[in-house]
């Protein structure tokens, strides 16, 4: 599909010895290292442990709903994580089976161990990828232009781009009841040098928070009284490069379902006081739609039970992650909260749950190529730009390495529009509106889901990719013989019939499915169709007619997500405009007519508004021109 294509300001040869330098070793910065390196930048990675690089420092999980999307969608773009997940994934499943086909997700549990491990082992194996273990205390900056990062053991590394990915660390501090320590993580420190020199270049930064529930040992678990939840009977993987006949890779297990109940939620009650957000000791907004239980509690007090999820961390360790009780209420609290509960009675802590308060930088500070629009040469990706997960920290990690090594090598920016991906859905959410809490993507922020779905990534993005380098030819390949194995289904449902109607007919009842289809019809199964594939032309045919319709409405909306605002246009002098519009498109300085639209508390006749002033302008432009001797 054809996008808007940008230029960055200034393009200009790199200098040095990397053209790229990536602060931070989590899901975004891993992401931002591979795409600078595969689109020819040479790139190192700073991280303050090497042996932490891919860590998943909460629910070792990847994908869900509406992440599952942006994980295809990376790996469309010749991205790590699908293929990571594929191979440390220990439990698969596919989500929302029972709704349409467009907001169904796939997610799996990962062992965070080998997860760590297979992330790592795939920046080392990059020859033009570099890994520095060291703290970031600083930006060299040279004339308002990033020149590179400034290490806490004196070191310089220069680059022609830095991104910053340094996920929750940024002045960070950890609480637990009353107990306060530095960190952004437990047994990891923090930077207060970044956050300064940001800050020195004028960036407006707040303050979010995020959680994590304990941990608990294995073996001191009553599994017996707990309802076992399985992953999928036959699992389809994330990636397109997985082999198929070695997935998956790991031994598949368990997670297991539990409740809260009223004697929990009275122990959260007599002890809210000493948890740091009702106490006042956490002024950071955390994830409204990932609750600490202290919120559950107090926030829905008609509820008389949540959900538990125990989730096992790894197949090397007895460590379980306890979905659904993100706290920071002390450490005895938790103890005796957890253990009112069916099957932890007698649980064993191995770690209590804490919060972290982090800075965070205002994304409307940016451009849609992940820039920060003030200072050139910088860029920012993950946690840092007020999103929390790793998916949408990977996505963003992609992006932003991209543009920083097509920045350093004078290249023109790459950006995805909305209607071609999740990925462009969040970072158009992200630069045109503050968030005010954590960003978390879902199927119901993409406008054009029904042409995003899970099963078209590569035929949406993988062409874009190649474009730019971030894909090589066998990815091109692979799209070449998926479109062949589409035209062979495609043939066979064609040319089939039953009941007086071609197969491709039958497909249109709703009931009616892929795999109900051709367990139905013996030559479907004699022609031995790749079933992923065959399941995306099936999905095609049903939706054809809505697709189209989805496909013109984009056409009509990119029309005017296309006309840009005039800088110097001043809403204060637009009669008619509403307080609010005001006073946030003249803060936000939307680019296009499209942008202004999505602010939120910017009304259709606010943007009408701005349309007729926009024209006007235009016009004085043509009439000067016209009398310019």
């Amino acid at each position: 599909m054809e996008t808007t294509s940008h230029v960055h300001p200034h393009p200009r040869p790199a200098t040095g010895a990397h053209d790229v330098v990536v602060v931070g070793g989590g899901h975004a910065g891993i992401e931002a290292a591979l795409a600078a390196a595969r689109v020819g930048a040479r790139v190192a990675l700073v991280s303050l442990r090497l042996d932490r690089i891919g860590e998943m420092s909460c629910n070792p999980a990847i994908g869900g709903v509406g992440k599952g999307q942006i994980v295809r969608e990376v790996d469309a773009l010749g991205g790590a994580m699908g293929v990571v997940a594929d191979a440390t994934g220990i439990q698969f499943k596919l989500l929302n089976t029972g709704k349409g086909l467009a907001v169904q997700s796939p997610r799996c549990q990962s062992d965070r161990h080998l997860y760590r491990e297979a992330a790592t082992a795939i920046l080392i194996a990059h020859e033009r990828v570099e890994l520095v273990e060291g703290a970031a205390s600083g930006l060299v900056v040279e004339d308002d232009i990033v020149r590179g990062v400034k290490l806490a053991d004196g070191r310089t590394l220069a680059a022609a781009a830095v991104v910053i990915t340094t996920g929750t660390f940024l002045r960070a501090v950890m609480h637990t009841g009353e107990a306060q320590s530095s960190g952004g993580r437990v047994g990891e420190g923090t930077s207060t040098g970044v956050s300064q020199d940001l800050e020195r270049l004028g960036l407006a930064l707040g303050r979010l928070k995020t959680g994590t529930p304990p941990r608990l040992a294995a073996d001191s678990i009553r599994w017996d009284a707990l309802e076992a939840q399985v992953g999928d009977a036959h699992p389809t993987p994330f990636s397109s490069r997985t082999d198929r006949r070695r997935f998956p890779a790991q031994r598949q297990i368990a997670c297991h379902l539990t409740h809260t109940n009223e004697r929990t939620h009275a122990i959260v009650r007599a002890n809210i006081h000493r948890a740091p957000m009702y106490a006042g000791r956490i002024q950071g907004i955390g994830p409204r739609y990932c609750p600490s239980v202290e919120d559950k509690v107090m926030r829905f007090a008609d509820k008389d039970r949540h959900l538990v999820f125990l989730e096992p961390e790894s197949l090397q360790t007895d460590v379980v992650y306890v979905n659904g009780v993100s706290t920071s209420l002390p450490g005895d609290v938790q103890e005796d909260m957890l253990r009112t509960i069916e099957g932890l009675e007698n649980a064993r802590f191995l770690r209590h749950g804490y919060a972290v308060e982090y800075d965070f930088v205002a994304p409307s500070q940016l451009s849609d190529a992940l820039a920060v629009k003030s200072v050139p040469g910088l860029f920012l990706a993950g946690q840092i730009n007020g999103t929390s997960g790793y998916e949408e920290a990977a996505g963003q990690g992609l992006v932003a390495g991209a543009n920083a090594a097509l920045w350093a090598l004078g290249r023109t920016a790459f950006v995805l529009g909305r209607h071609e991906a999740y990925i462009g859905v969040m970072v158009d959410d992200l630069v045109v509106s503050n968030p005010t809490e954590p960003y978390r993507m879902f199927t119901s922020r993409a406008e054009h889901r029904l042409i995003l779905r899970c099963d078209n990534a590569e035929e949406r993005l993988v062409e874009r990719a190649r474009t730019v380098g971030l894909v090589g030819d066998d990815a091109v390949l692979r799209l070449e013989a998926r479109r062949a194995e589409s035209l062979r289904v495609l043939a066979a449902l064609t040319r089939i019939r039953r009941e007086g109607k071609s197969l491709a007919e039958i497909l249109l009842r709703p009931e009616v499915t892929w795999a109900s289809l051709s367990a139905e019809t013996p030559q479907l199964v004699a022609a031995d169709f790749d079933p992923e594939v065959a399941s995306a032309v099936a999905v095609g045919l049903k939706y054809q007619g809505y697709v189209e319709r989805a496909e013109e409405n984009v056409a009509r909306l990119r029309s005017q997500d296309a006309l840009e605002i005039p800088a110097e246009l001043d809403y204060q002098t637009i009669r008619g405009l509403a307080n609010e519009a005001r006073e946030k498109l003249g803060r936000l300085r939307p680019r296009t007519l499209g942008a202004a639209g999505r602010i939120a508390g910017v009304r259709p006749p606010d943007v009408a508004l701005v349309a007729v002033h926009v024209e006007r302008l235009r016009r004085e432009r043509f009439a000067g021109r016209r009398e310019t001797p």
